[in-house]
């Protein structure tokens, strides 16, 4: 089960975010501060980090070169969480080695997307160290799914929702919902990050340059 560690001070934008992904399969911690956030992800490393700007002791910059600094914890993916006035915050934590951001409001669908591109970045560059792994699951992607679904997969997997998915390809929405539920069927996915994992198999079989 994959760990997401939220550091967030709103309980309005933290309850949300953490029955959101519990829905969908994932081990949660919350930590309405920096300090506590630090204490918990070093008794147990999360697979990723959703964390708020503005915090009440230290900020989520200070908590980012804090995770830097440290190798154990240094490639953890990190998505700033951010309210309307801190985009100008943007830049100087994407310079200091934030993965992503995702701006607030969000929706669930959003939520995910954002968490599944990061994932899928990381497994990707961790899999890239053996193309030739994975021949059962190359098999099942070649034999099993249809062409439009591994196209539809493979957005998955780079982060993109349902709706930016169906606009691309000019489709319906309910179009692209009944080819994921096809995928989740057919690989056994769980959830939209399961299905990125997978998304990171298909791109190995795709053509290079």
């Amino acid at each position: 089960m994959l760990s997401i560690l939220i550091i967030e001070d709103d309980p309005s934008y933290s309850v949300v975010m953490e029955t959101i992904l519990q829905m969908e399969g994932f081990d949660v911690q919350i930590a309405p501060d920096g300090r506590s956030g630090l204490a918990l992800l070093r008794k147990k490393r999360p697979d990723l980090i959703l964390c708020d700007i503005m915090l009440p002791d230290m900020d989520g910059h200070l908590i980012l070169e804090t995770l830097k600094k440290e190798r154990t914890f240094s490639d953890i993916p990190f998505i700033f969480v951010t309210a309307l006035g801190e985009r100008a915050d943007v830049r100087l934590g994407m310079t200091n080695g934030a993965d992503d951001y995702l701006p607030k409001p969000f929706s669930a669908d959003e939520l995910l997307a954002a968490i599944t591109g990061r994932i899928h970045r990381y497994e990707l560059l961790l899999q890239q160290r053996d193309k030739a792994a994975f021949q059962k699951e190359q098999d099942i992607i070649q034999t099993k799914i249809t062409r439009r679904e591994r196209e539809i997969l493979l957005l998955v997997g780079q982060g993109i929702t349902s709706r930016e998915i169906a606009e691309r390809l000019k489709v319906a929405l309910k179009t692209v919902e009944v080819h994921r539920a096809n995928l989740m069927k057919k690989l056994g996915a769980a959830n939209a990050v399961r299905l990125a994992r997978w998304a990171v198999i298909a791109e190995q079989l795709e053509p290079s340059g």
